[in-house]
């Protein structure tokens, strides 16, 4: 599987580190790359086209305040995009999440939570293990593991309690 990382400013990658550090740790391939809506978009049109002929299955797309990013990405491409909304605004992400959930019908763009790079990183790869079932149970072991993780901590609680 391959994902195309991209985000309007490097003031973004703070957030974003968090979905290249997920999917690392999933083994997903990912390029990223600066590139604005507004400022650049004959820059964010070569990304996504050269980001297709690489086999990229979905796009992420961080972006802030009007948030225009995630939605010039799903005008270009028919693969699935995911919306990160950021914070940092006046408005404190609110602004960005607002835009990205309202896409026009007919041109989807799936959005997680502001700051949501981890989410936005484990829902692609729930995407491409729809079709790759080693990508599949790789995610199927994280869940599993999440879940050990709070019985382990939950057994813990419960001796400090005395239960």
């Amino acid at each position: 599987m391959h994902v195309a990382v991209v985000m309007g400013s490097d003031s973004d990658l703070p957030v974003m580190k968090k979905a290249f550090a997920v999917l690392d740790d999933f083994g997903v391939s990912y390029d990223a790359a600066l590139a604005s809506a507004h400022r650049t978009p004959e820059k964010l049109s070569r990304f996504v086209a050269d980001e297709e002929k690489k086999g990229a299955s979905v796009f992420i797309a961080g972006a802030g305040m009007a948030a225009a990013l995630p939605g010039v990405v799903a005008s270009l491409t028919t693969k699935p995009v995911v919306g990160i909304p950021l914070s940092g605004a006046k408005l404190d992400g609110m602004d960005a999440l607002l835009s990205i959930v309202q896409m026009p019908s007919g041109m989807p763009v799936a959005t997680v939570a502001i700051d949501g790079a981890k989410n936005a990183a484990l829902l692609a790869i729930q995407m491409g293990a729809l079709s790759d079932e080693g990508l599949a149970a790789k995610y199927r072991t994280y869940r599993e593991d999440m879940a050990r993780a709070i019985y382990e901590k939950d057994e813990k609680l419960q001796k400090e309690l005395g239960r």
